[in-house]
């Protein structure tokens, strides 16, 4: 659970930079939110493990 709510909190925090792509076109805002959809793709990934391995385990 602590993943989620960390990639809970990656997005909270994304989204002011991806107003400022979207809205004003800010290239700055888009390089990071391209930064942090990678991040936030890495740590699906790790929660799709997590869950993976924790229900194929039967707990």
């Amino acid at each position: 659970m602590e993943k989620f709510a960390k990639l809970k909190e990656l997005v909270a925090a994304v989204e002011a930079d991806a107003t400022k792509f979207y809205g004003s076109g800010n290239g700055a805002a888009g390089t990071r939110v391209r930064k942090a959809m990678q991040d936030l793709k890495t740590l699906a990934q790790e929660i799709r493990t997590e869950v993976t391995e924790k229900k194929n385990s039967g707990k």
